[in-house]
């Protein structure tokens, strides 16, 4: 099974804030990056992807709720029609970017609130799922939810991931919070690793979930992001 490493850049605010993305597109595969809604904007978005472009990484939209303020963490009550507009405005302004540098859009990922609400409402998953059909490209998301029930549904490909720096409920639930915390290196390849062997990963009530996966997630948010990025390389290279 080939397994890729993909991390959320380009969340920052104007043109000097950049934080681990940088040093992080020299270690990643696939870069999700944020097209102006829950964080970026046109400076970010040029110099993330002329980056990847030279690093030869894999660049997905990574669209959210229009919420600058709680980082597109706060779900906002829309129609699927307000959805889909939303989320197709949004890789199309990436999509603009990609096109200066001949890149193709690679996928399209939930992000934050987004992410979480596509998982338990099918018609907001099908909103986005049709954006991505119609760009020919897959969906990142949760396996066993709806995010990839809803996606092959409509005939659009699906990409399980796992997180390594957030926590999994006894439901197989991805528990968001605001701002992911600094994860030991060590104790994420060891959760790689045994999702890997296993297929399992350990919930925080104690309980084993089934989880299956083709791309690790790892927050670009903290400090040591670059690091652990290496110390999964190591499980997975």
């Amino acid at each position: 099974m080939t397994v890729t490493i993909n991390s959320d850049l380009g969340e920052g605010i104007g043109l000097h804030s950049f934080g681990n993305d940088e040093e992080l597109l020299n270690l990643i595969d696939v870069a999700n990056v944020a097209c102006g809604f829950h964080a970026s904007d046109p400076q970010i978005m040029e110099h993330t992807v002329a980056i990847a472009f030279r690093q030869r990484v894999a660049v997905g939209a990574h669209p959210g709720f229009p919420d600058l303020v709680g980082f597109g963490r706060r779900a906002i009550s829309m129609t699927p029609d307000e959805v889909e507009n939303m989320v197709r405005y949004q890789v199309g302004a990436l999509s603009a970017f990609l096109d200066k540098y001949d890149l193709p859009l690679n996928h399209i990922k939930p992000h934050g609130a987004l992410y979480g609400v596509a998982s338990q409402q099918p018609e907001v998953m099908a909103a986005i799922a049709r954006v991505a059909r119609d760009y020919s490209v897959p969906v990142f998301g949760l396996a066993g939810t709806l995010h990839q029930e809803v996606a092959e549904e409509l005939g659009v490909g699906f990409v399980g991931e796992l997180y390594v720096d957030l926590d999994y409920s006894a439901a197989g639930e991805l528990l968001i919070k605001r701002k992911p915390q600094p994860i030991d290196p060590a104790a994420a390849a060891e959760r790689v690793a045994r999702a890997l062997e296993t297929g399992k990963v350990t919930s925080v009530e104690g309980t084993e979930v089934e989880i299956s996966f083709n791309s690790i997630c790892v927050h670009s948010d903290p400090y040591n992001a670059a690091d652990v990025v290496r110390a999964l390389k190591n499980i997975i290279h």
